[in-house]
């Protein structure tokens, strides 16, 4: 183990590197379930849940054996919205091929990505992101996080009237995630080794008894799900040869430019979001140099491209990074064997998927919510005395992530912002080559939006 993955050097062991690998897993299970109930509305479920693991398992084991990183990786939230209802259902009016479709344009995808990491610029742009702005991504993420957190547990929800509003304490979920919060928080001041585990477990066993004493209310319609495990289903793994190798070639030469669009589109959340996320985790975990710069980030963004390449060619939408594994930072995962336990437990899924499945999201939220106040600290690393345009793109990213729900969309902000100022202030000869390439693709990407919106 440490020859593998120097655990002495990242200060930490094998007992924490478990620890913080099974939190991780457990804050980022969601996406089992997740994933093939919004795939399902064009493809398979039970082969969208088989490939979903699978791709999971492959793309973490990459990022552990090969750049050494406590990041997990899994079917990106979003990306696979986008896949079902926009493209297949929408750009492709549902046809029967749709799905095939689809997978096709994220096959492709995640070839780009392996060329664009193979000529480092995806690397380029993470380590040419001025500081300041990486601790307001680091801010945001954190912001975005504990709000994905509080959603989840019905502590913030929609309000007609000033869009988000207050959750009602009287439902189990709201009551039981805040509970969660306390725990976890008091088993940090004392140090206590699994604070966030151990607080995402006794939130779970709580749901049971708030179940079983009729609490808390299974209501299937509405999305409320027991909290107990079910095996009456059995595994139902043979699904996966529904979805597996399913792409379609022909129809993406014969409609060209259409294919190009769709394809772009899935290359430039993927690839903003993979950037966000990477700062922001490797920030909370102190893996950037001196220099503000993530040794080894070409290998981390190679292991998302060949996740994604190998995750189209299993039958299910791009694979990226995933923000969760910020919980496992917290819980003391500095290194790879963090992502080994992780990618092995989404093979042991496969297995006891009723019980990974069981764990609601008012249990996860709770760990969600501490991690977002973790990152949140990464605002005191801001220069607010500095550069006007540092600190008005650090304040662009810490915003805009939350409100508009996309981490990408924050970064864009804040580099376009960034760069504008730079140059109404008379000193674009400080923006660096990369940064005007990141702002082309951005204004670029706004175009698009607006054509789309006419």
């Amino acid at each position: 183990m440490e020859k593998l993955f120097h655990l002495k050097e990242h200060g930490t062991n094998v007992k924490t590197e478990v620890i913080a690998g099974l939190t991780t897993f457990l804050t980022m299970a969601y996406i089992l379930a997740v994933n093939p109930n919004i795939l399902g509305a064009v493809m398979d479920r039970s082969g969208v849940f088989v490939a979903t693991a699978i791709a999971s398992a492959l793309a973490t084991f990459l990022m552990a054996f090969f750049a050494n990183y406590p990041i997990a990786l899994s079917a990106g939230l979003g990306l696979n919205a986008y896949f079902a209802y926009t493209v297949c259902l929408g750009e492709l009016g549902g046809a029967e091929n749709a799905f095939q479709i689809a997978l096709t344009a994220v096959f492709f995808e995640g070839i780009l990505f392996i060329v664009l990491s193979f000529f480092k610029f995806r690397e380029s742009i993470i380590n040419g992101i001025p500081q300041n702005l990486k601790n307001g991504i680091a801010c945001g993420i954190g912001l975005f996080v504990a709000f994905i957190g509080m959603q989840n547990a019905g502590i913030i929800i929609h309000d007609s009237a000033t869009i988000v509003g207050l959750g009602s304490f009287s439902r189990a979920e709201v009551a039981l995630a805040l509970i969660g919060f306390i725990i976890i928080l008091v088993l940090a001041y004392f140090k206590i080794p699994g604070s966030v585990l151990i607080g995402i477990l006794a939130t779970w066993v709580l749901g049971m008894l708030a179940q079983a004493i009729g609490w808390y209310k299974v209501d299937i319609d509405a999305g409320v799900y027991s909290v107990f495990p079910n095996f009456s289903s059995g595994l139902q793994l043979s699904g996966i040869k529904n979805t597996a190798f399913k792409l379609d070639f022909k129809w993406a030469f014969t409609h060209l430019i259409q294919f190009v669009a769709i394809t772009f589109s899935f290359l430039y959340v993927d690839l903003f979001d993979t950037v966000g996320t990477v700062v922001g985790v490797a920030d909370k975990a102190g893996l950037l140099d001196e220099k503000g710069e993530l040794p080894r980030v070409g290998k981390v963004l190679m292991a998302d491209a060949v996740g994604t390449t190998a995750g189209a060619l299993l039958g299910t939408s791009t694979v990226t990074s995933f923000v969760e594994s910020s919980a496992g930072v917290a819980a003391g995962g500095r290194t790879g064997l963090t992502s080994v336990v992780t990618g092995f437990m989404f093979l042991v899924s496969l297995l006891l998927s009723p019980i990974f499945l069981a764990i609601p999201g008012f249990a996860t939220a709770p760990a969600l919510i501490y991690v977002g106040m973790l990152m949140v600290s990464s605002a005191k690393k801001i220069e607010f005395e500095g550069d006007i345009a540092d600190v008005a793109g650090a304040y662009m990213a810490m915003v805009m992530m939350p409100l508009a729900y996309s981490i990408a969309t924050g970064i864009m902000f804040a580099i376009m912002t960034w760069v504008l100022v730079k140059v109404f202030t008379k000193r674009s000869k400080d923006v660096q080559p990369v940064m005007w390439i990141i702002f082309v693709l951005f204004a670029l990407r706004i175009l698009v939006l607006i054509t789309n919106f006419q």
